[in-house]
């Protein structure tokens, strides 16, 4: 590692020590079309580095030499070449382009190919898509703006966002998309535990994609199909997002350029995704505790806790939900505050019986994301550089949560000879986390609590006061006020929040060293060494006094990969008429990963001391994971174009994996595509560009590390014997990889000089060859085996639009549309099963796959229906469910999803807003399933049909009256019970698909106005460039189907999704950003 980052910083020296300008003059002049001046064209150095761009007069000025030849280039127009003689000044006045659209795009392995040349779906955004309004983690700045993928973020700070292209592909393997920095592979492993991404307590992490700087970021082109993504392997089965980082810019012989960047976003949470209470009733689970004589029964403890031999009204301590007493501000009450002596002002005092003035709602907090950067770069005709530092500081919307990230990035290229040039990419990524979220059914998620079991009389910012007054557990939910004030269910969460915390902390290192020689003016070799390399540590803490055993734990993980290719590059013309393009190369992949877990056992011996060493029992063997990957692949790609007119492309790779059996571990990949460019056939000033485009591909997933041979566990020691056993789950030694065959057709169109534009592509994916936990006999010693069974389908339609409706000089209106629609399909499974559980949930419903339904299938009891009508027992007044809790309550998987981009350039002013849809998909809620039991929400209090209280008995006209008929068809007429928790919408006697929701939404997902200073202002100083931009995220939910909750909140990354418990608000995002270039 060390001889690396030497290396890196040998190659910056040179570059700062060679990078000098040779005598020059300076040409200007203006760019202009038809309609007037030009902003944003090329102008370069023809064979050098050295270049510029129009401003928004068309004005432009470069250094060059006399005889050197200047290129002009713009998107839809016809590249212009001007050679420079003996005056200082050159117009040009370009023309709209009959090749429409001639732009150059990344593809697999860093290859540069003209986009209309390509037989398959790709689609490109600039860095400013991602940079303007910036989230910390770059993926979900994504989200609308790229047709066909799926961008989802799990809510909370710091943690993990889902990417899936074309539907999910494998039962159990990972169906995320690969992501590629400048030909890198890079890690986007998601750490977090099985436990935390089902539901059952624990800390998202993240993935490690998010380590990527949206600063540093040039551009971002999305691989969607197999024909596009063969050459990668099976890394790629699930589509490639590549990532292009910015370079150096000559600067006129202005030195070197640098560029000062600064933004500030201010996080304020949605209360419209969080639950909103009820203000009429307090404490408990009905009014059975205690008879006060009032009019509306009792509903508290009775305790004689001043010593006066008088019992006293205490709320019910134990129990955590808000179907208790009404509240009475006449009736003096001793609630929590009254019950621990350290609380001297409030100890023993009673206080009127009423709602808190502070909620949960009170909880939250502005957080704030700043990002700072500044980027030194240059370049001439040897060489470029840059060199950025990025740091960033966000501090979460709960207490005692931040995060802290520093990028250093640097980049650069250098001609050694004429034929040889050098090239290295190294980026450093220190990140240090504090206080991240606690997620799921877990103490240490405050949302557990104030979604699902809280007491809508305990006031927020009083436990908070308490806390920061004693630093002591002052819980509202002890056992006993009189004799045990430890905590029965739920902490102070101030407590949670500043005891109960986790610290994180991880070091990376990714880039790569290339060197390219020339061997002629067809053919070149290049070779590549990469490396992404990182460690980390996850600290969690649970302090004596707490709900839970105390503990401290710490999770080490470090990981390795390392990528040698070795390629050649032709690119021949054949014939006037005839190209060839192809690459023939090799790719070794070495992967190293390992963690450590220890724990301590049986609590803390010491409150506040964070050790292992600090363990009540003796301590535990760890849990410890390694594992050496090495795959093997050789690719060959050939491109031909015949007369600009006609492509054909076909890609193979044959890999051999270390993860398959040794006797059968190679396997082979291969794509083939072709498009027909029939816009050259046309004469016609309207259609700039026709391409009609097909491409067919087979790729897969590999086995996972250890699979293939059966290995033991080993156990604690056993009077000083080791213990080892079987796992559960039996590995396959005949295990093959996974199988996907895709075939794709697409059209592409530009009309009226390239204002109007869309792609549209059509696929079908089937995946075969699932490798599946299939479950097996008892008598072996195992209860499931790795097996190759199961199919799916996933077909769909992409469309990317885009539209110029208004277009003057000082004026632009642009359009961009994105949407894409997946269908998936389980088409079989292992033998004998017509439904495969992936997950089993909290709150009887299942995660599943399902033969000839939509992967992702939600199971649990139904409704019980006639003609399509929810039936109500005519006893009881609650719904009727089906006796199986294995009812088909739909997919997580949305129907369509999209995006609509507006940008409106007025001189130098610009202004865009994002509007990003889903329609359909599912989702279970945990938090309503519990939370509507224990009456918090504030559709549970009030009036019923008759105008009664809702919560009164039945005989004295309370109660409500479900939606739904009789079992005959008629309306229902039949009150239910409401006057306690058992009703017929909570957790006791509601199906579970009640408590399934539609997940569409319309969302107002980035707003953005800029302003650029005129450069004429700054013409007498350093200023080169100076923007000013305001910029909200999520500031508006324009439409939603789930009540007090975002329908993107989720738990991980992953494929358990269509699950909310303990999900946190999502924010609304405001902030403004200074860029300045000098």
């Amino acid at each position: 590692m060390k001889t690396k980052l030497n290396g890196f910083l040998t190659l910056l020296l040179v570059l700062f020590v060679q990078i000098s300008f040779a005598q020059e003059k300076t040409v200007t002049g203006k760019v202009a079309d038809a309609s007037g001046p030009l902003p944003g064209v090329t102008v370069v150095v023809k064979g050098t580095n050295t270049g510029t761009q129009s401003d928004f007069d068309g004005n432009y000025s470069i250094k060059a030499k006399p005889g050197a030849v200047l290129q002009f280039s713009f998107i839809g127009m016809t590249t212009v070449e001007k050679t420079v003689g003996a005056s200082n000044k050159i117009d040009v006045t370009m023309i709209e382009s009959a090749e429409a659209l001639d732009e150059v795009v990344v593809t697999a392995l860093g290859i540069k190919r003209d986009k209309k040349s390509l037989g398959y779906a790709t689609q490109e955004i600039k860095g400013d898509a991602v940079s303007t309004a910036k989230d910390p983690n770059f993926v979900n700045s994504l989200s609308g703006k790229i047709a066909g993928i799926d961008v989802k973020s799990s809510g909370t700070m710091g943690g993990s966002t889902n990417v899936v292209m074309r539907g999910y592909s494998s039962l159990y393997n990972s169906n995320q998309a690969l992501f590629v920095v400048d030909g890198v592979p890079v890690s986007n492993i998601n750490s977090n535990s099985s436990d935390q991404s089902t539901g059952r307590g624990g800390y998202d992490f993240g993935n490690a994609a998010q380590d990527i700087n949206p600063d540093d970021i040039e551009s971002v082109n999305v691989l969607k199909g197999g024909a596009a993504t063969a050459l990668y392997g099976s890394r790629a089965a699930n589509g490639v997002i590549v990532i292009t980082t910015k370079k150096g810019k000559n600067r006129d012989n202005k030195g070197i350029g640098v560029t000062i960047n600064t933004s500030v976003t201010f996080n304020k949470y949605n209360s419209e995704t969080m639950a909103q209470y009820q203000k009429e009733y307090g404490a408990g689970y009905s009014d059975y505790y205690y008879d006060a004589g009032g009019p509306r029964g009792g509903g508290f403890f009775v305790r004689d806790l001043d010593g006066d031999g008088i019992d006293d009204l205490t709320t019910p301590s134990t129990e955590d939900a808000s179907f208790g007493a009404a509240f009475d501000p006449s009736l003096s009450v001793y609630q929590w505050d009254s019950w621990y002596p350290q609380l001297g002002d409030t100890y023993l005092q009673a206080t009127p019986w009423e709602a808190a003035k502070n909620d949960p709602n009170s909880y939250f907090k502005v957080g704030s994301t700043i990002f700072k950067s500044v980027a030194l770069d240059g370049a001439n005709e040897e060489g470029n550089f840059r060199l950025g530092y990025t740091k960033l500081n966000q501090e979460g919307i709960l207490e005692n949560s931040s995060i802290i990230r520093d990028n250093v990035d640097f980049g650069g290229s250098y001609k050694l000879t004429d034929k040889l040039t050098a090239s290295a990419k190294a980026t450093y990524v220190k990140t240090k986390g504090k206080g991240r979220y606690g997620t799921g059914y877990d103490s240490n998620n405050p949302m557990q609590a104030m979604r699902q079991w809280w007491q809508t009389n305990v006031d927020v910012k009083e436990q908070r006061a308490a806390y920061f007054a004693t630093r002591d557990n002052i819980t509202w939910n002890s056992n006993d006020p009189l004799t045990d004030l430890s905590p029965i269910y739920s902490d102070n969460p101030y407590w949670t929040r500043y005891e109960n915390y986790e610290t994180d902390s991880r070091n990376r290192v990714f880039g790569n060293f290339t060197l390219n020689y020339e061997i002629n003016d067809w053919l070149s070799a290049m070779g590549r060494v990469t490396l992404d390399t990182y460690s980390g540590i996850q600290e969690e803490r649970i302090n004596v006094g707490s709900v839970d055993i105390s503990k401290y734990s710490r999770f080490n993980e470090s990981f390795t990969e390392n990528n040698f290719d070795f390629m050649l590059n032709f690119n021949k013309d054949l014939s006037e008429k005839i190209n060839l393009r192809a690459v023939l190369g090799s790719n070794i992949q070495t992967t190293r990963y390992s963690n450590i877990l220890s724990s301590t056992n049986g609590g803390l011996s010491i409150a506040r001391l964070y050790a292992l060493s600090n363990s009540a029992g003796t301590l535990l063997a760890p849990d410890e994971y390694e594992y050496h990957r090495r795959t093997d692949g050789y690719y060959a790609n050939v491109s031909l174009d015949f007369d600009n007119l006609i492509f054909v492309e076909g890609s193979y790779r044959y890999d051999t994996a270390s993860t398959l059996p040794t006797d059968n571990n190679a396997y082979s990949y291969y794509g083939a595509s072709g498009s027909f460019l029939f816009s050259s056939l046309l004469e016609s000033n309207a259609i700039q560009l026709g391409k009609l485009r097909v491409g067919y591909a087979k790729t897969g997933n590999s086995a996972r590390p250890l699979s293939v041979y059966d290995t033991y566990v080993l156990g604690d020691n056993v009077g000083g014997q080791p213990i080892a056993s079987l796992p559960s789950t039996k590995n396959n030694n005949n295990l093959k990889n996974e199988i996907s065959n895709e075939i794709e057709v697409g059209l592409e169109m530009a009309f009226l000089k390239n204002r109007l534009g869309f792609d549209l592509s059509v696929y079908n994916k089937t995946s075969e060859d699932l490798i599946t936990p299939a479950s097996i006999t008892g008598a072996t010693g195992y209860t499931r085996q790795w097996i190759n069974a199961g199919e799916i389908e996933n077909k769909g339609v992409e469309l990317s639009l885009y539209g110029s409706p208004v277009k003057t000089d000082d004026f632009e209106w642009k359009v961009n549309v994105n949407w894409g629609q997946n269908k998936s399909e389980v088409l079989s499974l292992p033998d004998g099963l017509d439904n495969l559980q992936l997950t089993s949930l909290q709150g009887g419903v299942s995660i599943n796959a399902t033969i000839g339904e939509a992967y992702g299938q939600i199971k649990g009891s139904d409704f019980v229906y006639v003609d399509g009508e929810k039936v109500v027992n005519q006893d009881t007044g609650y719904y009727e469910k089906t006796a199986s809790t294995s009812e088909n309550l739909g997919s997580f998987q949305a129907d369509w999803k999209g995006g609509i981009n507006n940008s409106f350039r007025y001189k130098n002013l610009s202004f865009s807003f994002l509007i990003d849809v889903q329609k359909g998909g599912n989702i279970f809620s945990l938090d309503t399933w519990y939370g509507y039991a224990t009456g918090l929400y504030d559709f549970q209090a009030g009036t019923n049909d008759l105008g009664n209280e809702k919560r009164i008995s039945i005989a004295d006209g309370g109660g409500i009256i479900l939606p739904g008929v009789a079992p005959d068809g008629t309306a229902n007429e039949v009150r239910s019970r409401y006057d306690y928790y058992a009703h017929g919408e909570g957790y006791t006697r509601a199906p579970n698909a009640m408590h399934v929701y539609d997940a569409s939404y319309v969302k107002l997902r980035e707003v953005s106005l800029a302003y650029t200073f005129p450069k004429n202002l700054f013409k007498n100083s350093f200023i080169e460039n100076l923007t000013v931009t305001a910029t909200g995220r999520n500031l508006w939910i324009i439409d939603k189907n789930t009540p007090y909750t975002d329908p993107e909140a989720g738990l991980s990354s992953g494929n358990v999704q269509g699950y909310q418990s303990g999900a946190y608000p999502s924010t609304k995002d405001y902030g403004f950003n200074i860029k300045l270039e000098f």
